[in-house]
């Protein structure tokens, strides 16, 4: 898949996880909901930098 389809697959994932906890207000009156979704988020963002740090490490060694 090209850079843009993640890139926009991302930003619609984003919207649907963020649209349902903004109506229900949970993010103005709790603390907790929008430490759990950051938390959440920070954790996709490590998985995704290892496995994109091992996927180029596997394509290295394929290379030569």
């Amino acid at each position: 898949m090209k850079r843009w389809a993640w890139m926009w697959f991302g930003i619609a994932l984003f919207l649907l996880v963020a649209a349902p906890l903004h109506v229900q207000d949970g993010c103005i009156d709790s603390p907790e909901n929008p430490t759990v979704v950051l938390a959440l988020l920070g954790s996709a963002g490590a998985l995704l930098s290892a496995a994109r740090a091992r996927l180029r490490a596997r394509t290295k060694t394929r290379r030569g």
